[in-house]
């Protein structure tokens, strides 16, 4: 199944965070804008990379109104060990059971390997994908193009 496209609705979901806490797309939308990032798992060292990089632009997310989320198929207690140990600033989501659906109704989740790929996702206040981001497993996304013009770091 390919990933859900610009312009799609945004498949509704309820997981929980590294810390137990709810996370509903319905109640983060009414907050702003979501970024939806999934990955496949925690500890490993594309992921982590990622995770910095997001760590580092979390200001201008937040500056530009938008509400940062890290999924995978992870526990919450393994998404919890790894956000204490990388000083992650945003909620990570637990997909863990039912194992990946949130992933596969996105589109983004491999059967033969059990884990989400790496796909990206800005979600609009109404529910519609605004942005789409996926690439190779073993390659780091760009996450700048998710910020409105103006909001992104120099380079």
């Amino acid at each position: 199944m390919p990933a859900l496209a610009v312009g799609s609705i945004a498949p509704e979901f309820a997981l929980r965070s590294q810390y137990g806490e709810p996370l509903a797309l319905a109640a983060l939308r009414r907050e702003g804008p979501v970024l939806l990032v999934f990955y496949p798992f925690a500890f490993s060292a594309v992921c982590g990379g990622e995770m910095h990089v997001l760590r580092e632009l979390h200001e201008h997310f937040t500056a530009a109104g938008i509400t940062v989320i890290g999924v995978s198929v992870d526990s919450k207690y393994a998404l919890q060990a790894w956000s204490l140990d990388m000083g992650i600033p945003f909620s990570l989501a637990a997909d863990f059971w039912p194992h990946g659906e949130v992933a596969r109704a996105y589109g983004v989740f491999d059967e033969e390997r059990g884990m989400a790929t790496r796909g990206t996702f800005l979600i609009g206040t109404d529910g519609t994908v605004e942005q789409v981001l996926t690439g190779p497993v073993a390659e780091a996304r760009d996450f700048t193009v998710f910020l409105p013009a103006g909001q992104a770091p120099p380079s």
